[in-house]
């Protein structure tokens, strides 16, 4: 959306790379500055009574329901701290998990009589995110009233979030841009939707933005239409778990039975007998079936095959496993909380369980399977650690390609270079031989411990491997990078790490990129050669590969996220693990 006119990307891709032009405007221009744009359509403008400024401003409502257990409401929130006294017991709340605590001090005892009295005043948070001070239980039921009972429908939508910040462009009557203002949480896009609806500006969203589903997954989007689509899809996907219990542990055995069965579930924790034996079962998958048959893939690949089932009694619901060889399974299991993609079950006795769903990861695994999915794609190196060190980086931009024969090719440099693989079957399980001349961390004979869509895990006694697949061919953004970046050769523009400006370090160097993969910098008397990728994994990613150790080259040899490509210049970020930016790269066509 709001491109520059010298923006020639196609309008038929699926994830739209531009950071909205008017957003640009921040950063890039001054007063005396008259920029060249492209007039949006009005048309992309929300409205008071649009289907989508309604969506988000369900999805924007705030979901009182994760503290029902303490207010029994789900239209108001408590604000924490709070302190309340369950069954005589006076307990300080200072985050959701304490509402764990009150479930299993209701549960200790299955005929005692649970009480719950709050110490007032407290603050409590409104549907509308005002805030208003309650000074008594009176007042606090007066608000309860106007609450929608247990489990009915209510206006907010829980299942799907917005990942901020998210920005908006303001317009005038005549549409023009005015300002772009950023929104950073729920609160805020609240009260800016209620002020559309309201008549009172005209604003346009930005895009691209993510979206987060009730189970952790995200998803982009990049115009009002797939917007709308996304949010009204998602609106009743979950269970919204609008009851006054904590968690989701009230389900009948019907609606546990489907949930069961609707993908397999992969072991994340595993506890039993006080002992934590996490890292023996970590990623056994097990799919429920019907007539009561669970089929478990252990990591070596092994398949196991037992019984499940499941009952409600006044514990609550109860699955019941049982396995011939697995032991530390076979268990009535009390299913204690249910949320959206996991399950946490236990027993007395220090005994917890707790699963992910995971619709793609593969359980019937066979030696043809694994050729046949080898063969697929691509495959990228995304993790190697070697007797415990990372070595990944050395084959960042060197995709693997494998054929059958029992060939296998890495790209290096432009070129490929060819060796052999071979799947065997150990009584491990099954495993992955490589032969690469030159690539001796891949040279060993890898235990495939874990199979889904897109993703194969391996490991042997000292080192661990992850693959991840790249599929390039029909993907018009991945074709889009390589057309731009192909076409000409590049400078850097800028290069910022950690606030420092380094960019004077690549000053008459020449980078250029090959349609097989190579790449080069020229300058100062050097001529570094190196491997380039461009691929998708949440996003778009280039991966830049100097093929030297050497400064200033070794410091851009990283997995880039692509923010902004034109045909001119492509703006790269790295990211660290709080989501806050630590280096900005820029390249720009040299003309």
């Amino acid at each position: 959306m709001f491109n520059p006119k010298s923006f020639t990307m196609k309008t038929t891709m699926k994830t739209v790379l531009l950071i909205p032009f008017f957003a640009l405007l921040l950063f890039t221009s001054c007063q005396d500055e008259v920029t060249e744009i492209t007039q949006p359509d009005e048309s992309e403008a929300l409205t008071a009574e649009s289907e989508l400024t309604g969506l988000m401003f369900s999805a924007s409502t705030m979901d009182g329901s994760a503290d029902n257990i303490i207010d029994n409401a789900s239209c108001t929130s408590i604000k924490l701290p709070v302190t309340v006294i369950v069954n005589g017991l006076e307990i300080r709340i200072d985050s959701r998990e304490d509402f764990e605590v009150i479930e299993a001090i209701f549960d200790e005892f299955e005929d005692d009589e649970d009480n719950l009295d709050i110490i007032f005043p407290i603050t409590l948070i409104l549907s509308n995110h005002d805030e208003v001070v309650i000074e008594n239980r009176d007042a606090l039921e007066e608000l309860i009233e106007e609450c929608r009972g247990e489990n009915e429908e209510d206006d907010d939508i829980e299942c799907i979030d917005f990942k901020y910040p998210i920005s908006f462009s303001l317009f005038n009557t005549d549409f023009q841009l005015i300002d772009v203002i950023t929104i950073e949480n729920d609160r805020e896009l609240y009260r800016f939707i209620k002020r559309i609806k309201d008549k009172e500006v005209i604003a346009s969203l930005n895009f691209p933005i993510t979206l987060e589903y009730a189970d952790g997954t995200t998803v982009e989007v990049d115009n009002n239409e797939q917007l709308a689509r996304t949010i009204r899809e998602a609106k009743d996907a979950c269970d919204e778990d609008d009851d006054n219990d904590y968690g989701d542990d009230d389900f009948t055995k019907e609606r546990l039975d489907e949930y069961l069965k609707t993908c397999p579930w992969v072991v994340h924790e595993f506890k039993r007998n006080n002992q934590d034996n996490t890292e023996a079962y970590k990623e056994y998958a097990l799919n429920f079936k019907e007539e009561d048959v669970v089929v478990m893939r252990a990591k070596n690949g092994d398949i196991l095959t037992g019984t499940w089932s499941t009952r409600v009694t006044d514990r609550g619901a109860l699955l019941k496993l049982e396995f011939d060889t697995l032991a530390d399974f076979t268990l009535e299991w009390v299913v204690y909380d249910i949320e959206y993609g996991k399950i946490k079950l236990y027993e007395e006795g220090g005994n917890r369980i707790i699963m992910k769903k995971n619709c793609d990861v593969v359980i019937d695994i066979t030696k043809e399977r694994i050729e046949n999915y080898l063969q697929e794609c691509l495959w990228r190196v995304a993790r190697l650690s070697v007797d415990g060190a990372d070595n990944e980086k050395d084959y960042i931009g060197t995709p693997l390609k494998f054929y059958g024969d029992n060939v296998v090719k890495i790209r290096v440099n432009g070129e490929l270079v060819e060796g052999t693989y071979e799947i065997g079957v150990r009584n491990i399980g099954f495993i992955l031989q490589i032969t690469l001349e030159g690539s001796p961390d891949l040279k060993l004979e890898w235990l495939i411990t874990f199979i889904e869509e897109g993703l194969i895990k391996l490991e042997n006694v000292n080192n661990q491997m992850i693959l991840m697949r790249d599929c390039p061919d029909g993907d018009e953004d991945i074709n889009y990078v390589g057309d731009v970046l192909t076409n000409g050769e590049w400078e850097v523009a800028s290069y910022i790490d950690q606030d420092v400006d380094e960019t004077e370090n690549y000053i008459n160097y020449v980078i250029g990129f090959n349609e097989n993969g190579r790449l080069f910098a020229e300058g100062d008397g050097n001529n570094f050669i190196g491997s380039w990728l461009a691929y998708r994994n949440d996003g778009l990613f280039l991966g830049l590969n100097f093929g030297t150790q050497d400064e200033p080259f070794s410091e851009l040899r990283h997995r880039w996220r692509i923010k902004e490509i034109t045909p001119n210049r492509v703006e790269l970020k790295d990211y660290n693990a709080n989501g806050e930016i630590e280096r900005i790269l820029v390249l720009e066509k040299i003309e």
